[in-house]
């Protein structure tokens, strides 16, 4: 199997297949696909129909969407147990990938990942606030140590957001903040994060 990423610093959802794929020990290679270069679209296009990253090629099948990906893992690799074995948290971890999947826009826009940087506390608009309180009650329920106890894919789905929160300063609950503490040092988030740290290009954007 082949995944192809965007720049591991600025693509919030390349972190979220990367991070499953590393910390299942799934057997991928990855590719990457610069983001900042000129014909980047064209290269996206001519993986997937959508035009995104990431994008998971397994022999003739191809795979779009984060989401989509980490489903077809699951079942590729049931005993791996990407999702919560029982079957109520697996239903509630799914529909929290669904809500991260869809939601949260004031927060995407406002804080655009950039896991290199370190920016100074602000104060945030009311919908960014939502967002952020939303994402704070989710953080607050954890089982301990992860969401529902052990990591699964809820967890790699929140982790670039625990990236933003770190890079903009964002102050949360302590209950919250404990997960935090704890996904961000995951060693496959950790692993992720430092890879990105060696990137060396730039997204004027983003920064």
């Amino acid at each position: 199997m082949e995944l192809l990423l965007g720049n591991k610093n600025y693509s919030s959802w390349s972190m979220r297949a990367g991070v499953v794929a590393h910390a299942f020990d799934l057997a991928v290679e990855t590719s990457m696909i610069w983001l900042d270069e000129d014909d980047a679209a064209t290269q996206k296009r001519e993986s997937s129909p959508a035009g995104r990253v990431p994008i998971l090629k397994d022999e003739d099948l191809t795979v779009w969407d984060s989401l989509a990906i980490c489903e077809y893992w699951a079942e590729k690799f049931p005993e791996r147990n990407l999702w919560p074995v029982d079957a109520v948290d697996r239903a509630r971890a799914r529909s929290l990938c669904a809500e991260m999947h869809s939601g949260f826009p004031a927060l995407r826009e406002q804080l655009p990942m950039n896991l290199r940087a370190q920016k100074e506390p602000r104060q945030w608009p009311e919908a960014v606030v939502a967002d952020i309180e939303r994402i704070a009650e989710i953080f607050g329920e954890t089982r301990r140590p992860y969401l529902f106890g052990e990591f699964s894919v809820a967890d790699a789905f929140f982790a670039p957001v625990v990236c933003r929160f770190e890079t903009y300063q964002v102050d949360v609950p302590d209950d919250a903040g404990h997960y935090c503490a704890t996904l961000i040092n995951h060693p496959s988030v950790r692993h992720w994060i430092e890879q990105a740290s060696s990137e060396t290009r730039h997204m004027s954007w983003y920064d």
